[in-house]
Formats: structure tokens, sequence, C-alpha cells
């Protein structure tokens, strides 16, 4: 029973997941709003009359929470606090006669190209003037900018294939309309994503392209920062590393998820790689760009991960010395190919090893963090929180990486522009500085 008034054409969504579900998210809202609808991000008002959920089936634990999210809704739609709620997303997507059989208090499920089909559900239209406008749910300075959907690798562990198909570039032209739109409207760093970043243009052009696609975009007027996220290592394109040493604003960073160090385990990921070859380049990155900082993502407790895979894995962190890593525990996906083999590691010894991992890691981070002490970086000022401006160096991404310091005692900092940061002090993932005179 209905219990309050709620606002009419109200919609409330919300976002879990990578970055790839905010971009997905912010495009959506764009459609609704020039749908006549009122739109707001993961409101904390109740007087939403629709809520849209956007959900994330990478891996259990966001699986669990994309499923704890649809379900604390259901029961506020009981209540009476929402009139409709909706469910969209890679959980969605993978999952949809199940979640439809348990979860009836749904209107309906959607999945990750199913945008049009949402609005008309909404009674609204699918506006392609507007396609590639968004409302951003980012800081207005910067912005996710996914430059494909999609991924055509066959990695054993990975369920994205599945819930996001194969891969599919945006046409350059789009692209930079895209980035000119943003610029225009006070963005002035651009985190472009995607599946992998490292296949754009072999479908429109049969070559990687992505090289071409930094040139142009870093002609932009107004972006003054390009970062990379989510390249894949096999067949990396090294033309990408010359634009970045030519080009100012495109920031000496790349993230290139490795998964494993051990050959062994990276044959039984699929991932197209030997650890000699991985290490041959990361030796030929860091030749042509020597001050680049190198992020990876890690899994442990693969199928068949034995003590001693894990040991030389913890020696490989340590020779590696990469300036931002995480690790993710793996997880059991139904119809990869992996799901054939038995997990035999028990969640106890993953997350041990886990927890390992992030130790070597820590040190490597506080001993690089060290060398940055006494010297000054370009930052972009991010946000405040309380006593403090807090930001980023061009080595470090939103949301994940490192983070810069600097009490509001050292002067005035406005939030979205850069400033030069000398560091006084190094913590294991932060830096503190003060304003350079």
């Amino acid at each position: 029973m209905k219990t309050k008034t709620l606002k009419k054409n109200k919609v409330n969504v919300v976002t879990l997941g990578c970055a790839k579900n905010i971009f997905d998210s912010e495009i959506m809202m764009a459609q609704l709003k020039a749908n006549a609808f009122d739109v707001a991000h993961e409101s904390e008002e109740t007087d939403s009359e629709i809520v849209i959920i956007n959900t994330c089936g990478f891996i259990d634990n966001a699986k669990e929470e994309s499923i704890n999210t649809i379900l604390a809704w259901a029961k506020e739609k009981e209540k009476g606090n929402v009139s409709k709620l909706y469910v969209t997303g890679c959980l969605s997507e993978r999952y949809k006669p199940e979640l439809e059989k348990d979860i009836p208090e749904v209107d309906a499920f959607f999945g990750t190209r199913d945008l049009p089909r949402l609005l008309k559900t909404l009674k609204a239209d699918y506006k392609t003037e507007l396609v590639g406008e968004r409302l951003l749910t980012t800081p207005s300075h910067f912005a996710y900018f996914k430059i494909a959907e999609g991924c055509d690798r066959p990695c054993s562990f990975c369920a994205i294939p599945l819930m996001r198909g194969k891969h599919v570039s945006t046409p350059m032209e789009q692209l930079v309309k895209n980035a000119k739109s943003l610029a225009a409207n006070g963005t002035k760093e651009l985190v472009l994503i995607a599946q992998d970043l490292t296949f754009y243009g072999l479908d429109i052009e049969k070559k990687r392209t992505l090289s071409e696609l930094l040139k142009r975009l870093s002609d932009v007027e107004g972006i003054d920062w390009i970062r990379l996220q989510y390249a894949f290592p096999s067949g990396f394109p090294m033309d990408v590393l010359d634009v970045m040493n030519e080009r100012d604003n495109i920031c000496k960073y790349l993230d290139m998820p490795l998964q494993h160090g051990t050959t062994k385990m990276l044959q039984a990921m699929k991932r197209g790689i030997t650890r000699e070859k991985t290490d041959a380049l990361l030796q030929d990155i860091r030749m042509k760009v020597p001050d680049i900082a190198i992020r990876t993502t890690l899994i442990t407790g693969f199928p068949g991960e034995t003590a001693a895979d894990h040991k030389e894995l913890l020696k490989w962190i340590e020779q590696s010395r990469f300036e931002r890593l995480g690790v993710f525990t793996y997880s059991h996906e139904e119809n990869t190919s992996a799901f054939v083999l038995n997990d035999d590691v028990s969640a106890r010894t993953k997350k041990k090893r886990a927890d390992e991992i992030m130790e070597v890691q820590s040190h490597i981070s506080l001993e690089l963090n060290e060398a940055k002490v006494g010297k000054t970086f370009k930052v972009l000022v991010d946000k405040i929180e309380g006593d403090y401006y807090i930001g980023r160096t061009e080595f470090d991404s939103p949301e994940v990486d490192n983070e810069v310091v600097v009490p509001k005692s050292e002067g005035y900092l406005r939030v979205g522009d850069f400033a030069n940061i000398e560091i006084v002090r190094a913590e294991h993932y932060d830096l503190i500085g003060k304003i350079k005179a």
C-alpha cells in the first residue's frame, strides 16, 4: 500500500560495478532527462516514483551486492516508497530468467544493450540525436570515456563476453565529438575505458587504431589529461607509447591487467602470453616511457594454483615493482571455460594469498612514494574532505589509486583546478603535500 506521495516522473538511478557501468548510467540519465524525467543518481531521498538499478555480474561479490541492492529496493516498493522498479546491466543480462522468477517485485529486467527498450517501457523515446550525451555522475572535471563495448578475448575466467557481447568500437568521429562536448562543459580529464582498449579499431578499420584516436582526442581544446585503462598485454600496440611521449596531455599511466606472474597460470587462464613475454613487454614499456606508472590487476586462487605458484607470483611482484596493483580472488563463473575445472583453492586460502599479495605491494608502494618526497607534481584537485584538499597526479586514476593530501591551511585551491604541489611526506598509498609557490 502506498504510504507517501512520490514525485511523478522522478527517476533514481542506482549504479553498481565498474566505470563502464557508470558510463552507461550517465548515457541513460541523459536520455531520461531529454524525455522530461526528473533524474537523480543514487539519491538519498525516497520520493522517486521510479528506481532503475544498473547491476554488475562480474564476480561473486559483485553479484551478491547487486542482488542485495535489488532486494532492498523491492522492500521499499512493498512499503510504497517506490512505484516502479527496473533492473538493467550485466547481472540482468546474464541471469534474467532466474531473476524474474526469484524477485517478482521487479517490474522488468533489461540487458546491457536494452536502453531503447527500457525507455519505451517508460513511454520515452530513444533520441538518436543525443548519442554520446551524458549526465555526469563524477565531478565535472573528469569523465570516464568508453571507446568500445564488449570483448573478443577468450580468457577462461571471464564472463564479460557473455554479458557484454563481442567487441564493437565506437566510431572515431563520434568519440571526438563527444570529447569536444565534454570539454565545452568543463571536463579536463578523460579516463579511456573499454574491456580492451588495444582492440580499438580492429572491427572498423581492420587494424588497431588506438594511437590515432589518442592523437585526435589530444587535439581537443580543453582536455588536459587523457588516461588509459584496461589495456590487454598480448598484442599491445607499442605505437601508443610513442604518442604518449609526444603529447603532454596523455598521462604517463597505463592500466594493464596481467592477472598472474607464472606461465602455468597464464596458460590456464588463456591469456595468450607467457611470463617471459610479459616481462619483456614490461621492460620495453618502461624503456620507451621511463617515468610511466603501470597499474595491474591480479587473480589469486585460480583452479590449480599451488602454494609454489603463489610463492612464485609473490617473487614476481617484488621483481616487477608495479606502481599500482590490485587483486581479486578467483570467482567460479558459470559458462566460462574455467567452470569445468575443479575450484580447488579454498576461500580462506584465496583471501590469505590476496592479503599476502597486498602486503608485498604495500611495501613497494611506500618505497616508490618515499622517492617522491621533495619533488613537485602537477596535481588535479578532486574534492575537499574536512580540512584537506584531495587530489591526484597524472600517475593516479580516480577512485582506485593514490591520492595527494594537502592541508587547507596551506592556502586556497579550487576543486577541478590544477596546482603545483611539493610532496613533503609519503605514506603507503597517499602523498602529503604543500602548495608550491
